[in-house]
């Protein structure tokens, strides 16, 4: 029999799962549905590390295409408004062991998995029921249809997510601040931070982010003026380089805004829905989580074309997601709130054994979780 599978999100974890499962030999008939138009073409660069992660995508057959396509990683350097060093974190840090774009990423994963896999663009599900020969779909814009599993792949304010497993306020936690980017020129081959109490600006070879303290706010996701408009207002008035930043702010097509959030689901699977990457687990800038997502691809394709339940999937990942995914809280580092604060950790960070230990704790993250391996 033929599985009829629908992913829901056309980022990197939904992409990877319809690649997973043609690598695993199942049979399986996939569609992919994205609420945007066409795929992102912007976006901050992700790292990918660690044999279970690299060896994923070896399985998945684009690791060499993306090392073609990999931006060899940018070190962090964070300056003092005149433009001086304070510290710098080296692209071992900050790029792992294989550093992309993730519109490359996302790109290179859609295209391979393209000739055995439906991609619908612009549409989204409106309503799941889950019966015992299949789940019921509604769709914003198509005909419903069946399907005999159902996965959300999209992200943390995932609908798939609220539709079955209940609202998006049960599951994830607001950490207090909110994130944007935008594609600008830039200039050298460093990522410079600039920062004030409760707020950061950055400046890279190919795109700007800002980092804000904030409680939660009205904000539409997706309408990108009034994110723009909370932007400037929040930054203006700021030296270094923002007044360039904020000018480049304006005239960018296309710009990536949300709030810094832990998502913790007690269960992501029922016996026909399933969740993966950032909708199950995702922390908003968390590092680690890209890969995690790419590694549970892995593993859920394997253990249903294996016909093994969904919760082996959940016992499989839970541990390996799960370490990295508590311990993250980059607002707090990118943006301490107060002067003490900023000061305690540009003193910490300027300490060369500092930055080592920091180095070998992310590496013991990335560690091999003894995936099971499928034929």
């Amino acid at each position: 029999m033929t599985l009829r599978v629908l992913i829901s999100g056309a980022g990197v974890a939904g992409p990877a799962l319809a690649l997973a499962f043609r690598r695993a030999g199942a049979r399986a008939d996939v569609t992919v549905v994205e609420v945007a138009p066409r795929l992102r073409t912007s976006g901050f660069a992700v790292d990918v590390r660690g044999p279970a992660q690299l060896g994923v995508l070896d399985r998945l057959g684009v690791l060499d295409e993306l090392r073609e396509q990999q931006t060899h990683g940018s070190a962090m350097t964070f300056v003092a408004e005149d433009g001086s060093e304070i510290f710098r974190l080296p692209p071992e840090f900050t790029g792992g062991e294989l550093e992309v774009r993730r519109s490359d990423l996302s790109a290179t994963l859609v295209r391979h998995s393209a000739p055995s896999t439906e991609y619908v663009f612009g549409d989204a599900i409106t309503g799941l029921t889950e019966t015992p020969d299949g789940v019921e779909v509604r769709f914003r814009h198509a005909p419903d249809r069946t399907f005999d599993l159902v996965v959300g792949a999209d992200g943390m304010h995932s609908g798939v997510r609220r539709l079955r497993f209940g609202p998006e306020q049960q599951f994830v936690r607001h950490l207090n601040y909110y994130v944007a980017g935008w594609d600008v020129s830039g200039a050298g081959s460093d990522v410079l931070h600039y920062g004030v109490p409760g707020r950061l600006a950055a400046l890279g070879p190919r795109s700007a982010m800002v980092v804000f303290a904030a409680p939660e706010l009205p904000v539409d996701f997706h309408d990108a003026a009034p994110q723009k408009e909370l932007i400037t207002s929040t930054f203006r008035g700021l030296g270094w380089r923002v007044p360039e930043l904020l000018a480049g702010l304006a005239d960018a097509p296309e710009i990536y805004f949300d709030a810094i959030s832990r998502v913790r689901v007690p269960r992501w699977t029922s016996e026909r829905v399933a969740l993966l990457g950032d909708a199950a687990w995702g922390v908003t800038l968390g590092g680690m989580g890209v890969g995690t997502g790419i590694v549970g691809a892995h593993v859920l394709a394997g253990e249903v074309a294996n016909g093994r339940p969904l919760a082996a999937y959940e016992e499989h990942l839970r541990r390996y997601a799960g370490r990295w995914q508590k311990r993250a809280d980059p607002g707090r580092f990118l943006a301490p709130r107060t002067r003490h604060g900023l000061w305690l950790r540009n003193a910490l960070f300027s300490q060369a054994v500092v930055r080592s230990a920091l180095l070998k704790s992310t590496d013991n993250f990335a560690a091999d979780p003894a995936l099971p391996s499928y034929a």
